[in-house]
């Protein structure tokens, strides 16, 4: 559920380097899109055996939230960008 060091490094090289300014850029919205997007998915295993965990869920909402915004601004910046960004890591849109 947690994301260990060397999969969060593995992370940001990745869309650092594809969609940041190198592959240390873990502050970039196409970075923290990808992160959460992992440890969204990763909830989601958590919920296939834990239906009443009320609280957690909380969490996933509020994490979805923002990738939605962090989404929204990607979009409004660069269109390519977004789509590209959305295609990677197979999201419907």
């Amino acid at each position: 559920m947690r994301l260990t060091k060397e999969q969060r490094t593995d992370i940001v090289k990745t869309f650092g380097t594809k969609f940041g300014k190198g592959p240390t850029d873990s502050g970039s919205a196409p970075v923290q899109v990808a992160l959460l997007t992992h440890r969204i998915n990763g909830l989601a295993t958590h919920f296939a055996g834990n239906k009443h965990d009320y609280h957690s869920n909380r969490g996933l909402l509020k994490m979805i939230g923002q990738r939605k915004a962090l989404l929204k601004y990607v979009q409004t910046k660069d269109e390519t960008k977004y789509q590209s960004l959305i295609q990677d890591l197979g999201l419907r849109k």
